[in-house]
């Protein structure tokens, strides 16, 4: 199996004090499907109380040029699930799903047990619309919450969401907690423990530290990797010091360090790096 990259300008986007024009994120969307990436997470249905940058998730998402890369968006409750699948332009539909509850409660004002109702209405929903379903394991290396965390709590709520038909799941170290042991007895667990459900990894991380958290994931069998350009982002509901995301430039210089073929497409990169560092600055 190759080597997937997903993109987040969602996720670099989200955080932001300042709105971005309407036009400037179709704009930079645009120039990322350009690159080829398997997958861009372009967008969110979630509260534009909670998430104001996104609140123009359906104009972009009706504007972007069409394009063989796939499109996907998060959602928090049923009433983002009902927008989302009505898009036919998504193809995947996310939801991040807490293994610490202190932060599913900050995140999605819920409960974890409760968050479980809302993927079975999400499996249902999205299959009536021929959506696949995402599940992030938000706070998948540990949390800072002091709320219990280990490699089989991780199993233990992966065989849950499994059982119920999930198989694709992004692990995502939300704030930046994770290291090269701690990914590598995660990694390893899953992927000894279930044969078919896709395991992605979604670091946030610190500039010194991101090619031992590549290395530790890859070297288990993770061949699916979220990043955002620049490592520009971080998620709002975690902590008021974000920490930035995977930045994508890194996972290209990683892998062709190891002659694995990305296929995509260096000069468009360059042009969407450009567009980037004037919107984020």
């Amino acid at each position: 199996m190759g080597i997937k990259i997903i993109e987040c300008p969602r996720d670099a986007m989200q955080g932001l004090n300042w709105f971005i024009p309407t036009e400037t994120k179709i704009a930079y969307i645009n120039a990322l499907l350009e690159v080829g990436y398997h997958t861009l997470d372009c967008g969110s249905f979630v509260s534009p109380k909670a998430i104001p940058q996104m609140r123009d998730t359906q104009q972009v998402l009706d504007e972007i040029n069409k394009s063989n890369t796939r499109l996907s968006v998060i959602v928090a409750n049923t009433r983002g699930i009902d927008d989302a699948v009505k898009h036919e332009r998504v193809q995947y539909v996310g939801f991040p799903f807490s293994i610490s509850e202190t932060f599913q409660q900050r995140n999605t004002n819920s409960s974890i047990l409760e968050s479980m109702d809302v993927v079975k209405y999400l499996i249902d929903t999205s299959a009536k619309h021929n959506k696949e379903v995402v599940i992030y394991i938000s706070m998948g290396f540990g949390n800072n919450y002091g709320d219990e965390w280990s490699p089989n709590i991780v199993e233990e709520w992966v065989g849950k969401l499994a059982d119920l038909g999930i198989d694709s799941f992004s692990i995502s170290d939300t704030v930046g907690v994770s290291n090269a042991d701690s990914i590598h007895a995660v990694f390893k667990q899953l992927n000894a423990s279930f044969s078919t459900p896709e395991f992605g990894a979604h670091f946030h991380t610190r500039q010194d530290d991101w090619e031992e958290k590549v290395d530790a994931a890859y070297r288990n069998g993770c061949r699916r990797f979220d990043g955002a350009i620049k490592g520009f982002g971080g998620c709002p509901m975690a902590e008021d010091d974000l920490v930035g995301n995977m930045p994508t430039e890194n996972l290209i210089q990683y892998f062709e360090s190891k002659n694995i073929d990305l296929q995509l497409d260096n000069k468009q990169f360059a042009v969407a790096m450009k567009i980037a560092n004037r919107i984020f600055g």
